[in-house]
């Protein structure tokens, strides 16, 4: 009967589900959130500048992570140097993120630019922890990142590797890995926060409040006419409260009990997202070169994912 039940027996069976519910679990969710953003972005009215679109949910999905998230404000009253300097850092590299990776996707294109930036991060990511925590990625890490990579570019490059592959511009191409690099950055940022002791979301409302500010000068400067209309403020409170708001609540509780090099690998799971939901929704159609990728991309995803296995702690 449970009333009878050894205390012992519960306390190891929550542990390992604890673990995944505050680590790898919430950052897939994040990904799966941040991959409807394309889908949404394509309601926006057309004449709504691509960038303004990122940096409109920006703004708003800052404020609200600002306003909601626990000890914002005491956060900014009571840190040291240090700390409001790495806010400061994060704030520009969350800034950064939609300034480079919209224009990127302009000069390169959708697939091009998605894989560079989302296939690079992880690896900025890994050199970072290298260099500044003196922690060498594992071979379970870089094989299940080899794959996500691998798959990744296979999913979302598919169709031109079957068809004609159109020219890519260096600049968009420099675009992406700026973009990476911006995600990686405020993604070890937060991490290493929240790991001293800080509430994760004032750090992730701290910071994004931080980048919405900076951007906020974009979207006046690129019209915004196209939030006055239904379409486009539904599609601007979309992205705020769901891609942003939500998904970085998630994104910053997962980052309590994972690393940062793996949050950005498990991001690697938004263009799948994104490939099922044009499929689904838009209509569009993969060859099955990228459905051979989307199962490679979930197979080193499965990898990352899976529970290490460790000795069983003595009775």
């Amino acid at each position: 009967m449970p009333e009878h039940t050894s205390s012992t027996t519960p306390q190891r069976s929550k542990r390992p589900l604890n673990h995944r519910v505050g680590g790898p679990l919430p950052i897939l969710g994040a990904a799966v959130l941040w991959g409807t953003t394309g889908t949404a972005a394509s309601f926006a009215p057309e004449n709504a500048h691509a960038a303004a679109i990122g940096s409109a949910g920006l703004v708003l999905g800052g404020l609200l992570l600002f306003l909601t998230g626990r000890g914002s404000t005491a956060l900014l009253r009571h840190s040291n140097r240090r700390t409001r300097g790495a806010l400061l850092l994060g704030s520009i590299a969350v800034a950064g993120y939609p300034l480079s990776f919209y224009p990127a996707v302009a000069h390169a294109g959708v697939a091009v630019g998605t894989v560079i930036t989302l296939g690079c991060a992880p690896v900025f990511a890994g050199l970072a922890a290298w260099v500044l925590e003196r922690v060498r990625p594992d071979l379970r890490w870089t094989l299940a990142t080899i794959a996500a990579v691998l798959g990744c570019a296979v999913l979302v490059l598919g169709p031109d590797l079957v068809g004609t592959p159109a020219p890519v511009h260096p600049l968009g191409v420099l675009l992406a890995l700026v973009a990476g690099f911006s995600y990686a950055l405020y993604t070890i940022i937060a991490q290493r926060l929240i790991r001293r002791g800080h509430p994760s979301g004032a750090v992730m409302g701290t910071m994004f409040a931080g980048g919405g500010l900076l951007v906020l000068p974009v979207v006046a400067a690129t019209g915004a006419a196209w939030l006055a209309t239904l379409d486009g403020a539904l599609v601007a409170l979309y992205l705020a409260l769901f891609t942003v708001f939500l998904a970085y609540r998630l994104f910053g509780h997962g980052l309590r009990r994972t690393s940062a090099t793996t949050a950005t690998t498990l991001s690697l799971a938004e263009p799948a997202v994104a490939a099922v939901l044009g499929v689904a929704l838009v209509g569009e159609r993969l060859p099955p070169i990228s459905w051979s990728g989307l199962v490679v991309l979930a197979l080193g995803l499965a990898i990352l994912k899976a529970p290490s296995r460790s000795k069983r702690p003595s009775p």
